[in-house]
């Protein structure tokens, strides 16, 4: 299983951000959570997810602004799962304590620590790949993200151009810019081999 633990940066000069994410994270991320997201000490949270592809969501969306230090576990937590995550126990849970301690003190804020795998690629491993992937999008300008925020699926270069109010060919160059393509293909491969340190426990 995988256990984010999450701390946020700066809390004394910034206020509690803490409160105010925890519900918007337990709606939309609902489906990928097993348990929480539950504050565990001042600006601390954290949670439980059973998907790769959901918990590496939740990675890039956390470290997107420069709010939280998230501590990536994988391992076992103890069954049966309690009704809340401060209740929770297991390797995970030491996995992700050791993670966002280490992740305090990386460019990205972000680390990942794997209990055990038996996998090719193992914890570190993967969190040297999901830094790449961080590092290309903390190069991305204010209007690669806003390209990147409306180019959905469904969704064509030409509706968000006129969306945006500049042409499609902008949009194609801020695109390019912004590394969309490559960020499309890293994330599949990344969920694949976190599912892969996961399943490769023994």
């Amino acid at each position: 299983m995988f256990v984010l633990t999450v701390d946020q940066v700066d809390s004394r000069g910034f206020g509690d951000r803490v409160g105010p994410l925890l519900p918007d994270l337990s709606v939309r991320w609902r489906d990928t959570l097993l348990l929480g997201p539950d504050r565990t000490a001042g600006d601390e949270f954290q949670l439980v997810a059973h998907d790769a592809a959901g918990v590496l969501g939740l990675v890039l969306e956390l470290t997107r602004r420069d709010e939280w230090s998230v501590g990536l576990g994988i391992g076992d937590v103890d069954e049966p799962l309690p009704g809340t995550t401060r209740e929770a126990t297991g390797d995970a849970f030491v996995a992700a304590r050791d993670a966002v301690e280490r992740a305090k003190r990386t460019p990205h804020r972000f680390a990942l620590t794997a209990a055990s795998s038996a996998a090719p690629l193992d914890g570190p491993d993967v969190e040297a790949l999901t830094d790449l992937l961080l590092e290309v999008r903390s190069r991305r300008s204010p209007e690669g993200w806003a390209v990147v925020d409306r180019l959905g699926p469904g969704t064509t270069q030409a509706a968000v151009a006129q969306e945006l109010g500049i042409t499609a060919q902008a949009v194609s160059l801020r695109a390019r810019a912004a590394g969309i393509r490559l960020e499309a293909r890293a994330v599949p491969a990344l969920v694949r081999a976190l599912e892969a340190v996961d399943g490769g426990r023994p």
